[in-house]
């Protein structure tokens, strides 16, 4: 009975590993291309985009997102801070780098925000509230 549920269960989550490498990579872009960009200008601040980039969606998530949530946020908050990478990826690579790596990184977070629209609904739809909790109900 135990492997029936899991079944049913893995049928119906959405099959999320092509947005969610995306996702990634342009994450990786960010945190390697933001302080590249702001090295010149400062290191501290190069060195607190390295802390924002990556601390914040480490310590802020939203319940039935991620499986282990530090500080629950609503889905909206998980959106900004997927859109927040997505930018830093974007601008940075176009201070930082060649135009071919700028243009690279461009159409990588065009795809990403292309593929992660079916969570981005989702995270939005249930306002932050694991799947399944009714409507308008607060973050566990």
């Amino acid at each position: 009975m135990t492997d029936a549920l899991s079944a049913d269960s893995a049928s119906a989550a959405p099959d999320d590993r092509v947005p969610s490498v995306l996702r990634f990579a342009t994450e990786l872009i960010a945190w390697v291309a933001t302080p590249w960009a702001l090295a010149d200008r400062s290191w501290l601040l190069a060195a607190l985009s390295v802390v924002v980039l990556i601390g914040l969606p480490t310590v802020l998530a939203t319940p039935g997102d991620k499986a282990k949530v530090i500080v629950a946020v609503p889905g909206w908050g998980t959106v900004l801070l997927v859109l927040l990478q997505l930018a830093a990826a974007v601008v940075s690579s176009w201070v930082a780098w060649p135009v071919w790596a700028a243009v690279l990184t461009s159409l990588l977070a065009a795809a990403t925000l292309v593929t992660e629209r079916p969570r981005r609904r989702r995270l939005l739809s249930h306002g932050g509230a694991a799947p399944g909790a009714p409507p308008g109900a607060a973050p566990e």
